[in-house]
């Protein structure tokens, strides 16, 4: 399906000059847990944002909800309070990104919320571009009625991860997804917050972006606004993981559709017969896994390609993830027999 809805591009927040409209104080949302050593160049980052008197930015806070970590990354935090004068932490159990989004919206005291995750780490105006984009889009559509989304680049380079070119594989049609989004509170309010039945990975935000669709929201892309996000450069040891992790998200998938039960979500999630063909055929019907492809991917690494070796491995990880969908809407049909 295609996710292009209501897509508008904002400027570069430099080049152009100011307009007048009222200010905006941001409420920075990041949902963490045990991610201390990348949180930390994300909190920095945070705390070297860039703007003027006229950038249309009165303020900000950074809402830091730790879900239960056990890094230590609540007694740094507690340590570390005058490095970080934006930051506010909150402390919930492990019930995962959903219910630390939403408590982080119920604490939040901006006007409008910025989500991210703990792994990303923005430049220096990162602020200045959403705000940018958010006065354009409401002088054009004379409404607040829309919401950013800003550019993520994936990297594996954790000493300078601002380094990284843009890629391919960093394009995202995504409609609404929370690695680098702003919003007007009040729109998260009115549609929800987010579904804390989201338990496993995956889905949350886009589920919630059905909703903020229904109500009309326009999505505004702002590429100026970007955020690195890191992640260790792929292993196998990693393997088993990231196949937890695609099972999960399609049993997630599956309560996506039972909420929404259309056609654009059958194929955001994977559950329709082109996929299950595709991937059936991709990976030989499974034949090829994660056993007998490991020696290919091990070679990559070895040659130091491991970008490239990840995305040999989706192919056999989007099957085990349209087999979780399957056997997840195996067991629904069972149970409601």
């Amino acid at each position: 399906m295609s996710h292009s809805y209501g897509k508008m591009t904002c400027s570069n927040p430099l080049s152009r000059p100011s307009i007048p409209q009222l200010p905006v104080f941001f409420s920075v949302v990041i949902p963490t847990y045990n991610r201390k050593p990348i949180l930390e160049k994300c909190l920095r980052a945070l705390e070297h944002q860039v703007y003027g008197d006229r950038s249309g930015i009165k303020g900000y806070e950074v809402v830091v909800v730790d879900d239960g970590s056990t890094d230590e990354t609540v007694t740094w935090l507690q340590q570390q309070q005058e490095a970080f004068p934006h930051v506010k932490l909150f402390e919930q159990n492990h019930l995962g990104p959903a219910a630390a989004r939403n408590l982080g919206v119920e604490q939040a005291i901006g006007d409008t919320i910025i989500f991210i995750d703990s792994d990303l780490v923005v430049t220096e105006v990162f602020l200045q571009a959403h705000a940018r984009a958010l006065q354009e889009g409401q002088l054009q559509l004379k409404s607040d009625r829309l919401f950013t989304y800003g550019r993520v680049i994936n990297t594996c380079n954790f000493d300078s991860p601002t380094s990284e070119p843009f890629k391919v594989t960093d394009f995202s049609a995504a409609y609404f997804a929370t690695g680098n989004v702003a919003i007007a509170r009040h729109w998260l309010l009115e549609a929800g917050l987010f579904d804390t039945g989201f338990q496993l990975y995956g889905w949350e935000d886009l589920e919630l972006g059905v909703r903020l669709k229904r109500l009309g929201l326009t999505l505004i892309k702002c590429p100026e606004a970007v955020g690195y996000h890191w992640h260790p450069p792929f292993a196998l040891d990693q393997i088993p993981n990231l196949i937890e992790k695609e099972i999960e998200r399609g049993r997630m998938g599956m309560l996506f559709y039972q909420k929404h039960p259309t056609w654009d979500v059958r194929m955001m999630i994977q559950m329709t017969w082109l996929h299950r063909v595709l991937w059936g055929l991709l990976s030989g019907g499974g034949r090829l896994n994660e056993k007998t492809m490991a020696p290919l991917l091990q070679w990559l690494i070895d040659r130091g390609k491991p970008q490239l070796a990840l995305e040999i491995a989706r192919i056999f990880l989007n099957w085990y993830n349209v087999q979780g969908v399957y056997a997840a809407q195996a067991d629904y049909r069972e149970k409601n027999v």
